[in-house]
């Protein structure tokens, strides 16, 4: 059964990467001998004279499914063409899969070693462990122990939010995505059609950098605040994708850490703590209030929001207006 379903995989890949032209399923299931003869020809085909009627689609359907994610975690780049009458086709182009030869010194090793070890679900260190072994082959020396000098550390990046394996898969296979995304300031989610670039996590937060069609530029998601499940959309993206994706500064921007103001607030006392970390001074009022100047940026609005009755904006008055704004939309939900 194993050297069967290698031979397939094999044949299925010698054949994606020898045709010019995205192939549909129907085609790529008339092509491999090993589909003809578990499932029959497709439908459209007369089935052969040995065979009393094709299997169902839906067994070749799983069987392909699984046969194209087998290849893209052994490292083959598949990619999904829709052509314009809406059939859905698969190549791997020659340039795409063809990498330069690898070197890699010891520190080199025991830093990918240590990425290897970061990741703690099943399928990331299923792939963590295989692209070790690549290295291996590529000519990583044996007696080069990615992990023995780094034993002590035992770095972690918890995944918890159910979008990131289908947006980290969008990203990978450059495919367009709908979901459901609740903004801070906002009482529903609203769906959003977004050309995933890059996944990052930032200060225990994972973050997804894209292209919103909807809006026309880029945005950055939050995944804690993606609803229901992630849908793939069979297309090609319509905007470049930047060389470099700056997750972080895009992120800080948002959320006020690159300021180039200052905002004056009244603060509760023994509240707002995140706030008065910020703070670049803090004055006491009396009366159970305090003043505090802190740096403004853009989203600090936003972010002024979370702390309710606690927080009342001085100035500037645009700062004021806008998180009124924002309490009065949470208000109307």
């Amino acid at each position: 059964m194993a050297i069967a379903k290698a031979e397939r995989l094999m044949n299925l890949a010698l054949c994606l990467l020898g045709t010019r032209r995205p192939l549909s399923k129907r085609e790529l299931r008339e092509s491999i001998e090993a589909y003809v003869e578990a499932f029959g020809p497709g439908r459209g085909t007369a089935p052969g004279p040995d065979r009393s009627a094709p299997a169902s689609d839906d067994s070749f359907n799983r069987m392909f499914e699984r046969d194209k994610d087998d290849l893209r975690e052994l490292g083959l780049v598949i990619e999904t063409v829709e052509s314009l009458d809406g059939e859905v086709g698969y190549l791997a182009r020659r340039d795409s899969n063809r990498l330069p030869p690898i070197t890699l010194d010891a520190e080199e090793a025991a830093a990918l070693g240590l990425a290897a070890k970061v990741w703690q679900q099943a399928r990331l260190a299923g792939a963590a462990s295989g692209a070790l072994q690549k290295l291996r082959a590529a000519g990583l020396p044996e007696d080069v122990d990615p992990y023995e000098a780094h034993s002590a550390l035992e770095p972690r990046i918890p995944v918890h939010e159910a979008a990131f394996e289908p947006l980290m898969l969008a990203c990978r296979d450059r495919r367009p995505v709908l979901f459901d995304y609740r903004k801070a300031s906002a009482a529903r989610p609203e769906p959003r059609h977004v050309e995933p670039w890059a996944l990052e996590c930032w200060r225990g937060h994972w973050y997804l950098a894209g292209f919103d069609r909807d809006r026309g530029a880029e945005r950055v998601f939050r995944l804690s605040r993606i609803t229901g499940k992630v849908r793939s959309r069979g297309a090609r993206f319509t905007a470049p994708v930047p060389d470099v994706v700056t997750v972080r500064e895009t992120v800080a921007s948002w959320a006020g850490e690159i300021a180039d103001r200052s905002a004056r607030i009244r603060l509760r006392s023994g509240s707002g703590y995140p706030l008065r970390a910020k703070a670049t001074a803090v004055r006491e009022l009396g009366d159970g209030w305090d003043e505090l100047d802190i740096p403004y940026g853009h989203g600090l609005d936003a972010w002024l929001v979370e702390f309710g009755p606690d927080v009342v904006v001085l100035e500037p008055a645009e700062l004021r207006a806008d998180v009124v704004d924002r309490l009065r939309a949470v208000a109307k939900g």
